[in-house]
């Protein structure tokens, strides 16, 4: 079966397995997510089921937006997703997808969005060294230093590591196993670390390489 879910990324904590070892956990307020629509190949061209997560009031939508949830008679949702998904038969609009969709032991991929650092040197975005704090180096030493020969080929190549924006990207992050399903908190306990400031909007999906 397909699995996905929407969810707000809390923190980090730990837990202890049966055997004393000491776990590093991200947890994951996830779900209720409302069904919202489902995509069909006859219709739209490819199936996917279309996700709602945390409600929000109706005044904050406008009307093509708050149009969809009373169509699908569900409550208005500040976030929305779609999971292309080939068998749809599990699904059914105005019913909603929960954490006991998931199970312990389940390998999982978390898309989430990286914290951003703004326009950074290349000390910080790329992991450069310093120049040298003598003979002559400066007054900068945290340039980026030699931009390669000016007669030739007199030009500085693409993908040479330079300052500019730093984060604040999409990153997918695979095969990572969940440690306890919390159903009556909707939490998802998920080892490891997971892209993005607390609070953020990731999803997670059952792994393409599992």
């Amino acid at each position: 079966m397909n699995k996905a879910i929407i969810g707000k990324k809390l923190g980090m904590t730990q837990v202890f397995s049966a055997d004393g070892k000491v776990i590093p956990v991200t947890v994951v307020e996830a779900g209720p997510c409302p069904i919202v629509q489902l995509k069909t190949v006859e219709k739209d061209g490819y199936a996917a089921v279309k996700l709602g997560f945390e409600e929000v009031r109706e005044a904050v939508l406008n009307k093509p937006e708050a149009g969809q949830f009373k169509k699908a008679g569900v409550a208005c949702q500040r976030v929305l997703k779609e999971f292309r998904f080939d068998d749809l038969s599990a699904y059914e609009v105005g019913k909603s997808v929960t954490v006991e969709v998931f199970a312990e032991g389940d390998k999982v991929d978390v898309v989430g969005t990286t914290k951003g650092h703004g326009f950074s040197g290349v000390i910080k975005r790329w992991n450069q060294h310093t120049l040298k704090m003598t003979h002559g180096t400066g007054p900068v030493h945290r340039e980026v230093g030699s931009m390669g020969a000016n007669s030739s080929p007199s030009r500085v190549f693409k993908n040479k590591h330079m300052p500019g924006q730093y984060g604040n990207e999409r990153v997918t992050v695979q095969n990572l196993e969940i440690v306890k399903v919390d159903t009556a908190r909707n939490a998802l306990l998920i080892k490891g670390a997971i892209p993005g400031a607390v609070g953020g909007i990731v999803t997670i999906s059952k792994s393409v390489k599992a």
